[in-house]
């Protein structure tokens, strides 16, 4: 049995009728770009998301990139964030010029750990950045309220985290400013790139709307200078459908894990942690295991994907080989240490099981 990270087909099949359908009538309609179903899945998200505004735009870095400009983060300043992410969290601060700072994770979440932020923040600081990882909030309190004590933005990376909730608040409405991706395999994923801004804040929401769009708020008149990122109508269209399914995709996410759990329990391998006082979504179900990489190579031979995220922390990366090279022990460990397993809404037991027989062997 093949067993891929992510079954996109399944679920297209499930979906195929409403989708073409509702694509068909977009392409008759013409209206590509900003066009109502971008209107209406920005109503929709916001709705969903219980924010006062939900701004779509062309990815989840161009998310991030508005995000830090309408914040007001500028060249210079620094933005506290962790290593153990996707580049695009660190990237998106250094497209306009400031300063990304890493900080260690907590080894059970993978999320950034809040007791090491407080030494961190220098007179530069201007933001924290914290990466609602694999699908589970951050300390959110904790950095609120660290956030307050020195005057600083706190702006949500929730790239992986659709529809996770941490004490009763949906991520990305919890800070001044949350980013989403609709990347194709995120838990709610179009059938190309996209993403979208979530605030609660009106002028936020109307800079970020201005800067998607050529920095104009009136046609051929351009009062900044803005990007082109834009979602588009195509997607729009599939992101209204799937969001109808979110909720019980995510169920079925964390059906899955716990399957997971269950089965791998007892054995060398660290399972993740299913809190209490906060949803998670289970974009990925990441294990932890010595000899990662031969675990890796037996689970591949056994026709099961599986996949390293992350190998090289940002702070190690090359193209941020020119910032200050922390001691992050508890972020590198997981680094190499990490494998995640299959992970969709659709799995059966029977593949859950072959998945576990897989792990298991090795």
């Amino acid at each position: 049995m093949n067993i891929p990270m992510v079954d996109l087909k399944g679920q297209y099949e499930t979906l195929k009728t409403e989708i073409d359908s509702a694509i068909l009538q977009a392409l008759g309609e013409t209206r590509f770009i900003l066009g109502p179903n971008v209107q209406a899945f920005d109503q929709e998200a916001a709705g969903y998301l219980g924010a006062n505004h939900a701004i779509s735009c062309a990815s989840g870095t161009d998310a991030l990139h508005l995000a830090l400009l309408a914040a007001g983060i500028q060249c210079g300043d620094e933005v506290i964030t962790s290593a153990f992410t996707f580049i695009a969290t660190a990237e998106a601060i250094r497209y306009i010029g400031a300063t990304p700072v890493f900080v260690d994770i907590q080894p059970d979440s993978f999320n950034i750990d809040p007791g090491k932020i407080r030494a961190a923040i220098t007179g530069k600081t201007r933001a924290i950045l914290p990466v609602h990882l694999f699908g589970q909030a951050a300390d959110m309190d904790e950095i609120l309220a660290l956030a307050d004590e020195f005057g600083l933005i706190v702006i949500e990376d929730c790239a992986q985290s659709f529809g996770s909730r941490y004490r009763g608040k949906t991520t990305g409405t919890i800070g001044a400013v949350g980013a989403f991706s609709f990347f194709p395999s995120k838990n709610l994923g179009c059938y190309g790139d996209g993403g979208m801004v979530a605030t609660n804040d009106e002028n936020t929401a109307a800079q970020v709307k201005m800067l998607r769009n050529h920095g104009s708020s009136q046609q051929y008149h351009h009062d900044v200078i803005g990007v082109n990122s834009r979602l588009d109508e195509l997607q729009a269209v599939i992101l209204r459908i799937k969001l109808k399914h979110i909720d019980e995709y995510n169920r079925r996410r964390l059906d899955v894990a716990r399957a997971y759990n269950e089965r791998l329990a007892g054995s060398r391998f660290q399972t993740p942690v299913i809190p209490e006082d906060r949803d998670h979504v289970f974009h990925q179900y990441t294990i932890l295991c010595d000899d990662r990489d031969a675990v890796r190579e037996t689970v591949l031979a056994g026709e099961v994907s599986c996949a390293v995220y992350y190998p090289i922390p940002l702070h190690r990366q090359k193209a941020f080989a020119d910032t200050v090279q922390p001691e992050l022990p508890v972020t590198e460990a997981t680094a190499q240490r990490c494998l995640s397993l299959p992970m969709f809404p659709e799995m059966t037991e029977q593949q859950i099981a072959t998945v576990c027989e897989a792990v298991l062997s090795a």
